[in-house]
């Protein structure tokens, strides 16, 4: 690879982190620890890797020892796993000093990149990568790496990063305060329908941009990465399962809803095109706690991991919007453990269970009717989980405690609920 070229990138790059807003974010790093961050292109991992550059230099780093390279700049077309070894030999032209941290953007455009993280890490050298695939996490990577690095997986906005992004207080004062807590809410209202993309919190069109992404992500990291031939299949597959929040789906079924627009695709397809919306952390899924394995694996409830994606799909569904928040919510803080309980024995339908927690959550946009049938189901659940500890219904707005056959019952408003 041309030294030259690796020079203009380095130093463009240097002035882009130089003058980037830095946003808050809710992530800490030790000192002196290789990290791979992973997760949704747009959500904040390159600006994490800006703040930890500068943090570096405010410590007393040179610029000339931050060596940023990011892997999808045009310049780089054609690099490859034998070019690696250039960005060292570049970054030792550029400084005399002992240490360099180095800055790896998107590395898993490039085969084989695992091979020299590893050799990077056992040379004691600092790094840090990101990446916007799943695989970066995966098991086999693992055994490659060999816990020389540690990962993060980065998500869009939490409501609180949210609100923070936006100026508006929300600690327990402002809660409590007329004025702001209605901030609050409205802040609550923009965030389950338009999401927590940084870049889009104060554009005046909000759609544009995610669409944008989402096309990125479709088109970048699913259909061009795993080579997907069928590509209306794929678009069909992912538009069905925003119709379908909220609600289990086979593949089997996903499969039907697809070649019913006649559209050929097959149950294997399905479950192919699934896999790689989640390593492209478009969606995730939730399992049924009381489902035998296959069925756990083969019928699974899936949500969006970004409001502002599921919402490119759907008209006038506040309630799918406003579980897909929640869903994404606990995602965040339980990761795997996050489960649906649906009993065809008992009846009993749960929309989120928290065996570590002992809780069950039920989502209601409003109580109205629905109170008695969420009622009845917590309670029947709790009466036949042992350890149960808390009972949630999260509604859009409404608050009260709800006592039953001597049981507690709390209703939450969603922005109380996503600001924990």
């Amino acid at each position: 690879m041309n030294h030259n070229i690796l020079k203009q990138v380095i130093f463009e790059q240097t002035e882009i982190i130089q003058n980037a807003v830095i946003i808050k974010r809710d992530y800490d790093f030790e000192k002196n620890i290789n990290y791979i961050l992973v997760g949704l292109r747009r959500a904040g991992k390159s600006t994490l890797l800006y703040k930890i550059a500068r943090e570096l230099v405010e410590a007393g780093c040179d610029w000339s020892q931050i060596v940023y390279i990011n892997f999808e700049d045009d310049r780089l077309l054609g690099f490859t796993k034998d070019d690696f070894n250039d960005i060292i030999e570049t970054a030792y032209e550029l400084t005399d000093a002992k240490e360099i941290y180095y800055f790896f953007d998107e590395i898993q455009i490039i085969d084989g990149w695992e091979h020299f993280a590893r050799r990077m890490a056992d040379q004691k050298k600092h790094v840090y990568i990101t990446g916007s695939n799943a695989k970066m996490l995966s098991s086999e990577m693992e055994k490659v790496l060999g816990g020389r690095y540690l990962s993060k997986m980065i998500m869009p906005f939490s409501f609180s990063e949210s609100l923070d992004y936006n100026n508006i207080e929300h600690d327990e004062k402002s809660l409590l305060t007329t004025s702001k807590a209605a901030r609050i809410r409205r802040g609550c209202q923009e965030y389950i329908a338009g999401g927590g993309f940084p870049e889009a919190q104060r554009l005046s069109n909000k759609r544009e941009y995610i669409k944008s992404v989402y096309e990125k992500v479709l088109l970048g990291d699913m259909i061009e990465r795993e080579k997907v031939k069928n590509k209306m299949a794929l678009r069909l597959m992912i538009k069905k399962i925003a119709e379908t929040v909220m609600h289990e789906i086979s593949f089997n079924t996903l499969a039907g809803n697809v070649k019913a627009t006649g559209i050929k695709t097959s149950t294997d397809s399905m479950i192919d095109y699934t896999s790689y919306a989640e390593n492209a952390f478009l969606l995730f899924r939730n399992r049924n706690y009381v489902s035998k394995f296959a069925e756990k694996e083969s019928t699974p409830r899936f949500y969006f991991y970004d409001n502002g994606l599921l919402s490119l799909f759907l008209v006038d569904k506040p309630s799918a919007l406003l579980e897909n928040a929640v869903a994404v919510y606990l995602k965040r803080r339980y990761g795997e453990e996050v489960y649906y309980f649906k009993s065809t024995q008992t009846g009993i339908d749960i929309d989120f269970y928290l065996p570590e927690e002992n809780c069950a959550i039920q989502v209601a946009y409003t109580l109205g009717s629905a109170e008695y049938r969420e009622i009845k189901s917590l309670i029947s659940f709790a009466e036949k989980t042992a350890g149960i500890q808390r009972l949630i219904i999260v509604t859009y707005e409404e608050e009260k405690t709800i006592s039953k056959d001597g049981r507690t019952i709390e209703v939450i408003p969603a922005h109380k609920f996503l600001l924990g």
